[in-house]
């Protein structure tokens, strides 16, 4: 739908252009708004790229670690029902970090690794549940059936939707 909506105040303004002898404008503006996005695609990209850098770098060097000795407790209040040491807690974790930091687009991999995580744990609990046919996994959780978000992941949802930056890194990169 919104294809349409844009081809068609695209086309009005080509018509327009066309109708009022203005076609020189038109044109002109259609290519200085393509050099300005090329040139704002490229800007976040790099971005994106060193942020991404500077975040597997903070990882390799026990950085994330640390931090996430200290904001456990605030993870195991949030998902209750995720175990520990399950690889869902480390990019939930990772995710967090970059949000708080500002780093919205090195949270990105880390939240969708998060997803995929979280998808596998609901995956495990269906299959546990299957097994031992009861609505109720091993580790006490109900599972939910296939396609419907669990509540660890509306929660990290969420989570992200409302974060919290403590310093807007990305804001500050356009200036």
């Amino acid at each position: 739908m919104m294809n349409y909506l844009w081809g068609g105040m695209i086309l009005a303004g080509i018509i327009y252009g066309a109708f009022t002898g203005t076609m020189q404008e038109v044109t002109d503006a259609a290519i200085s708004s393509s050099k300005e996005a090329v040139m704002l695609c490229v800007t976040m990209v790099g971005i994106m790229s060193l942020w991404t850098g500077v975040m597997e770098i903070g990882s390799e060097a026990g950085m994330i670690q640390a931090i996430s000795r200290k904001i456990r407790p605030l993870i195991r209040f949030l998902f209750p029902d995720i175990p520990d040491g399950h690889e869902a807690n480390k990019h939930i974790t990772t995710n967090f970090i970059a949000n708080f930091l500002g780093l919205g687009w090195a949270a990105t991999p880390a939240g969708l690794k998060a997803m995929e995580s979280l998808a596998e744990l609901e995956e495990e609990r269906r299959s546990a549940d299957s097994a031992s046919h009861h609505k109720i996994s091993h580790d006490g959780v109900r599972s939910v059936p296939k396609g419907t978000a669990s509540n660890e992941m509306c929660t990290f949802l969420i989570m992200n939707i409302s974060s919290l930056q403590l310093v807007p890194v990305s804001i500050i990169a356009y200036d």
